[in-house]
């Protein structure tokens, strides 16, 4: 298992917080993990430069919401396409998800 740091270097050169922790990455997936005490200010609406697919390890009640769209659930695959809009909605607990590459 591989830990990655939760320290990213951002545009405006300066080293931010990520709110999540990569806990396994490979060339297909990666495994990331949001802890309970994190603050729901700090899960932005962004994008992505590839399509992935959203899975959930274990139960949560957390949700996504994507652009133009109502919160959903995680508890199903949810397919995200490359810049689309979205964001992670925080529920109670840790989530887990597993973002499979596509």
């Amino acid at each position: 298992m591989v830990r990655w740091s939760r320290m990213v270097y951002n545009t405006e050169k300066s080293w931010i917080m990520k709110p999540y922790t990569d806990v396994e990455v490979t060339d297909e997936y990666i495994i990331r993990e949001f802890g309970n005490n994190i603050d729901p200010i700090e899960l932005m609406w962004h994008r992505d430069d590839e399509d992935r697919t959203l899975e959930i390890i274990g139960d949560t009640d957390w949700k996504i919401q994507l652009d133009n769209q109502l919160p959903s659930s995680l508890n199903h695959p949810i397919f995200i396409p490359r810049h689309e809009w979205h964001r992670v909605i925080k529920g109670s607990g840790k989530l887990k998800i597993k973002i499979n590459k596509n």
